[in-house]
């Protein structure tokens, strides 16, 4: 059957619109998808990069496991480093967002202050906390200052977990602050005087209106948080160095599998322990976006 003018024009602009995502979708190709299949490839495989692949099967998981008590250490690190990161970079990033959310003289130089720290680079700004931190450093310094002794910041196995916190919440607030004032501007001013006109309080107006419509984009920050620190690697082989000391007081999933991969060369229990991380990030994303899904709120 001859195609009509108007099926033609269809399939030319069809064609056209392949054409101009062709480029996008071989990039994603073969930047993602073959990267993704070689690093599950190697899961399986011993692998040092001179010697030639050998395969293991589950071995390496095996070895992850029950047999490396490095990965216990580096999972409990990471969950605390999470937590010590998620709770303060919500909270700080919603109350500054709040603060924020407000039409005064000057409010456009408040914002852009707020961002900065996102557009700095994450080693540069690692490299000057850790001068911050050191024991003579400006932070020990205004400790002098009233009277309180020194405090080992980086080279207590505890506090050094706490300072890298610090340092990552500095960087996680601005990118959170963004995204909730973004969602707060989108919530309707009548609501709040509908309340503001039944008795309802500063509170109760945050908890009736407030949440539930930016719990969407609320969730999307808990998400996004949750990914950044248990992949964290850059700031803490700046802070810390390379071996996630002092002690294993900063060893975590991002420092163990950089030193697998290319401290010892163990390519194949690096992928596997890849993986094991891309799945808990997966499981821990689909139950986040379930719950914001189930409270979600239509306007």
């Amino acid at each position: 059957m001859p195609l009509t003018p108007r099926g033609t024009l269809a399939r030319k602009r069809e064609r056209a619109g392949w054409a101009f995502v062709a480029p996008n979708v071989g990039a994603v190709a073969v930047f993602l998808l073959f990267p993704l299949g070689f690093s599950l490839y190697l899961s399986f495989h011993s692998w040092d990069l001179f010697r030639p692949m050998r395969f293991v099967g589950v071995a390496n998981y095996h070895r992850l496991f029950g047999a490396d008590p490095l990965f216990l250490i580096a999972l409990r690190n990471s969950a605390v480093f999470t937590v010590l990161t998620l709770v303060p970079t919500v909270l700080f990033g919603l109350a500054i967002a709040a603060a924020l959310n407000r039409k005064l003289a000057g409010i456009g130089m408040f914002r852009t202050m707020a961002f900065l720290p996102l557009v700095a680079s994450t080693v540069a700004m690692a490299v000057v906390w850790r001068f911050i931190f050191t024991e003579d450093g400006a932070l020990n310094i205004g400790l002098g200052w009233v009277g309180l002794r020194p405090v080992p910041w980086l080279t207590d196995p505890d506090l050094a977990l706490v300072s890298l916190s610090v340092v990552t919440v500095w960087k996680g607030v601005p990118f959170a602050t963004v995204i909730l004032l973004a969602a707060l501007q989108g919530v309707p001013e009548p609501l709040y005087e509908a309340a503001k006109i039944d008795g309802a309080g500063a509170l109760r107006r945050f908890s009736a209106i407030t949440l539930p419509l930016i719990r969407g984009p609320l969730s999307f920050v808990f998400v996004i948080t949750v990914i950044n620190s248990v992949q964290a690697f850059d700031q803490v082989y700046a802070l810390t160095g390379s071996n996630g000391g002092p002690e294993t007081g900063t060893y975590l999933l991002g420092i163990m599998l950089f030193q697998n991969a290319f401290g010892f060369y163990e390519v194949g229990y690096a992928s596997a322990l890849a993986w094991v991380i891309f799945a808990m990030l997966l499981v821990l994303t689909l139950v986040q976006l379930r719950f914001a899904r189930r409270g979600a709120v239509d306007l």
